[in-house]
């Protein structure tokens, strides 16, 4: 007499448990990216409703040589050492304290470069503004 088996081998999985893992981890994750917060530098945008066309009056450019120009008003920029732009700024501040500081770079600059100008601006409180030049081919 030959006996059989009754308990039969069932073939499939149950992705319960491994619904409830992935939901699990989808919400840590959602959770925790909230609390990381971006190194990003941070721009002060202009809060007035009326339009106002104020130039900025003196000009430091960097060029794609990374050779660094300044310049005030009407006047031509003129070469100077990174260790020259810094006293520049601060003298032509004294004389006209509410002054605009715009920034030309390359877009071929290292952004190294710029943040290096951006951080003189920032210890010195200056009104900065950044513009871009295209590299000349």
């Amino acid at each position: 007499m030959a006996l059989k088996r009754r308990n039969k081998i069932a073939a499939t999985f149950s992705m319960a448990s491994m619904t409830d893992v992935i939901f699990l981890l989808l919400i840590f994750f959602m959770v925790t990216s909230t609390v990381v917060f971006p190194n990003a530098i941070k721009v002060l945008l202009p809060q007035s409703k009326q339009q106002t066309s104020a130039k900025p009056l003196a000009r430091v450019t960097i060029d794609a040589n990374l050779n660094y120009y300044v310049g005030y008003g009407n006047q031509k920029e003129k070469m100077v050492q990174f260790d020259d732009i810094a006293p520049f700024l601060v003298e032509k501040q004294e004389a006209e304290p509410e002054m605009y500081v715009a920034l030309y770079a390359d877009e071929s600059v290292p952004y190294k470069e710029v943040i290096k100008v951006l951080n003189i601006g920032s210890e010195n409180r200056f009104k900065m503004v950044l513009a871009t030049r295209p590299s000349k081919k």
